[in-house]
């Protein structure tokens, strides 16, 4: 009888519960003022992470890009580098060299005859004794080239650029079409006394495109 009132009167705890309480968090909720706050804030981490993300990308170009391509073919057409190098005699006769890039490269007696050349530049470029006949020279850069004694019978130089000390000496311009091609008085006095005949391209007159008088 004594156990069993031992038994009885003992209180038997009550088994944990399984399920944790949630406490109320009401007093940690973010007011209207703060949850701009806090997306302005995400919004501005997302941003400086992009942004170190696009640094990192272009240090590990700098690394790793050959420096070579820079200048490699200098346009979208062309293959080899041509910027700043020796190109004497070489032969670009008939290519297709769209923009290509002859800044300050030394072309004395290279073949450019028929070669479709829109755009390319000869910045600064010798061109001495240079073949550029019935070539596609529509806006290019003759800045400070040395033109003379070359070759520019029925090429087509519309738009081309010829400022600075670009100079034509002794060139044959035949058939050659200067529309709108900027050139220094004195130049353009020289050429009107050796111009002739007519582009069969554009079908238009050296000495007209020239404005000579």
């Amino acid at each position: 009888m004594a156990l069993l009132n031992v038994s009885l009167c003992t209180k038997i705890p009550p088994k944990p519960s399984l399920f944790l309480s949630i406490p109320h968090f009401h007093s940690l909720s973010f007011s209207h003022v703060a949850k701009p706050q806090a997306l302005m804030l995400n919004k501005q981490l997302v941003e400086d992470f992009a942004k170190t993300g696009l640094l990192a990308v272009l240090s590990a170009s700098f690394f790793f890009t050959d420096p070579a391509l820079a200048f490699k073919g200098g346009g979208p057409y062309g293959s080899e580098v041509t910027r700043g190098q020796d190109l004497t005699g070489k032969d670009f006769s008939g290519k297709t060299l769209i923009k290509q890039d002859f800044k300050t490269s030394i072309l004395r007696q290279a073949n450019f005859k028929g070669a479709k050349l829109l755009g390319a530049s000869f910045f600064d470029a010798d061109l001495t004794g240079a073949d550029l006949s019935d070539a596609d020279l529509r806006s290019a850069d003759f800045s400070l080239a040395n033109v003379t004694k070359a070759n520019l019978s029925n090429a087509n130089l519309e738009g081309a650029l010829a400022t600075g000390n670009t100079s034509f000496r002794g060139s044959n311009i035949t058939g050659a079409d200067f529309t709108d091609v900027p050139l220094r008085e004195d130049q353009r006095d020289y050429l009107c006394k050796v111009a002739d005949g007519v582009n069969p391209t554009t079908g238009n007159s050296t000495r007209d495109t020239l404005l000579c008088n």
